[in-house]
């Protein structure tokens, strides 16, 4: 699909902090990098609570997956790039990711789930997004969606190519909305040399995540921001949306934006609330078996 771009922005944001992820492990013994987490960036980048990037050809860095472990009060978003992985949780859902494809999941009032390779030797990579909910959705029924690769809507322009899996872009609807936190959600690929431009709401906190090549994000005296690396960008009223013009490397880029719900945010591993009293509800509910 093709489509005319957007009106120019007026003034593109610029680029307030730049975040270099901590490589850590999770599930058991996965190895990845924590892009996005803790109180700082998560008060900073409402509704999103975490990004987490896993990549590796090394079938030992992957093959324990992520076996079964509870959810509650938020959503999780996993965009798989290469490889097999197979979910099932307590609720009854069951899907497997593949190449290309998208998994987004409501915990709500809360499930147990795993995510696991179903894949021995090869690449794994992809990304895991935590988007936060609204304080009187957090107890809702717990949803899932499998949206294969062919599923993702997509378009280009001259040296770009955009894959919609959030929100809108250039007249094309996201695999997925939502209402609260209204976020958007793209997968950039650049050629060398080529820009892109998206409009943001102004109340939208945003994010750059650049995960091949590198890109200038901003004017043209943004920063260069290279593979690995975050940029945050700028609240600000006169700026209209987001700039990115690619290296001489062919470049891709996450550009995730949202709808801050400025609610409190209380969280212990897995669950987040808006309360202390919540979160000793949740674990209580955990341990008595009742997150199904």
């Amino acid at each position: 699909m093709s489509n005319t771009p957007d009106t120019p922005l007026r003034q593109p944001r610029r680029v307030e902090q730049l975040v270099t992820g901590e490589r850590t492990s999770d599930g058991a013994g996965v190895k990845l990098t924590r892009v996005l987490s803790g109180p700082a960036l998560q008060r900073r980048l409402d509704p999103f609570l975490m990004l987490d990037a896993f990549g590796s050809d090394e079938a030992a860095d992957y093959i324990g997956g992520f076996p079964d472990h509870p959810h509650r009060g938020f959503e999780t978003v996993t965009y798989m790039i290469a490889g097999r992985m197979r979910h099932r949780d307590s609720a009854g859902h069951e899907g497997l990711l593949t190449n290309g494809s998208v998994q987004w999941m409501t915990a709500g009032r809360g499930l147990v789930h795993s995510e696991l390779p179903e894949q021995e030797e090869g690449r794994m990579e992809g990304f895991q997004l935590w988007l936060n909910l609204p304080g009187r959705d957090k107890l809702c029924t717990p949803w899932y969606r499998d949206i294969a690769n062919e599923e993702i809507p997509e378009f280009t322009q001259a040296g770009v190519r955009v894959r919609v899996i959030g929100g809108r872009s250039h007249g094309v609807d996201g695999a997925v909305q939502r209402a609260h936190t209204e976020p958007i959600y793209l997968d950039i690929h650049l050629d060398p040399g080529h820009g892109f431009e998206q409009a943001l709401p102004a109340g939208h906190n945003a994010f750059v995540y650049v995960y091949r090549g590198d890109a200038r994000v901003g004017g043209d005296d943004g920063p260069t921001v290279t593979a690995g690396r975050m940029a945050i960008l700028a609240n600000e009223p006169q700026a209209d949306g987001v700039r990115l013009q690619a290296g001489a490397a062919p470049t891709r880029v996450l550009l995730v934006a949202g709808q801050p719900l400025s609610e409190p945010i209380a969280q212990y591993g897995p669950f987040v609330m808006n309360t202390r009293e919540e979160l000793y509800q949740a674990i209580e509910d955990f341990n008595a078996g009742r997150l199904r």
